[in-house]
């Protein structure tokens, strides 16, 4: 599952503590992945938090990349069964604005690794998303395999196929939004799906695992907004959160949810996304042939 916890839990203005509500929802769902994003204070106190929220999903192994000063305070981190995977190493990616959390994992009895990411990419800058976006590819080099997820903080690029239209920026109130979520093109300011179109554009090195359930396993709702579940000045809520996974691993999706019912519009204003994957279909993926 993928989920920004908005704050982690604790609001953007530091309102009613949500993370007993926020692990309470993560333990009903019972996850072996947890890609989390506004893991917001959770470094303090040697990451208390970080390791509360994984102690209360049954001992899963926590990683978090570290906040920089001056930067954002709001890290990402990435949770993993250990009954399920063994831990191959840790990387982070320090970018800009926020690190990307890259463990890397083997499926217990499987030789081939996957590379584990959790991105928020940049609120701001257009341009640095697109950076980010492309130091993700790299976890996919050398066909290696790999499952991302992450606040986009922009749109996804088949519009023909999504379920919800681009924001209408002349009905935009915020107009600091549209200076961050827009890019020129062909002299005129566009939504910004440039993120997408590196990820899972043109020869693909990416396969984006909602626009597969919904066109491949018949799934229209994972095509659903995730983001904003709150504010209304700017404009419809989007499909702005994301998964990601290498080819390879496509065929072993079997479904795919975002969950926005109440409890996690009292935690976040951001939809939870749970993607569901074969086992068996996964190991054969990730047992190479000889």
């Amino acid at each position: 599952m993928c989920w920004n916890v908005e704050h982690n839990g604790g609001g953007r203005h530091g309102g009613e503590d949500h993370r007993d509500l926020a692990r309470d929802i993560l333990v009903s769902i019972k996850p072996h992945v947890v890609l989390r994003q506004e893991l917001t204070g959770a470094w303090d106190r040697g990451k208390a938090d970080l390791y509360a929220e994984a102690n209360r999903l049954g001992g899963l192994t926590p990683f978090m990349a570290a906040p920089r000063e001056g930067r954002s305070h709001n890290p990402v981190g990435v949770m993993v069964d250990p009954n399920l995977f063994f831990v191959d190493g840790e990387f982070e990616h320090d970018m800009p604005w926020k690190p990307i959390c890259n463990p890397r994992v083997r499926l217990k009895g499987c030789a081939k690794p996957i590379d584990l990411a959790s991105a928020h990419l940049c609120h701001f800058d257009p341009d640095l998303r697109a950076t980010e976006a492309r130091r993700l590819t790299t976890l996919a080099d050398n066909s290696r395999s790999a499952l991302v997820g992450m606040d986009a903080n922009s749109y996804p690029h088949r519009t023909d196929l999504e379920s919800v239209a681009l924001p209408d920026w002349d009905k935009v109130e915020d107009r600091v939004h549209y200076q961050h979520r827009t890019i020129e093109r062909a002299g005129r300011r566009v939504s910004d799906t440039r993120p997408d179109e590196i990820l899972s554009g043109g020869n693909p090195v990416f396969t984006d695992l909602g626009l597969h359930a919904a066109t491949a396993l018949g799934q229209p709702g994972a095509l659903t907004a995730t983001a904003s579940l709150k504010r209304t000045d700017q404009g419809p809520a989007q499909r702005i959160d994301r998964m990601y996974c290498t080819p390879d691993l496509a065929p072993a999706l079997t479904a795919f949810e975002v969950l926005a019912n109440d409890d996690v519009q009292a935690v976040s204003d951001h939809a939870l996304l749970l993607a569901r994957f074969d086992l068996e279909v996964l190991r054969r993926a990730l047992t190479p042939t000889r």
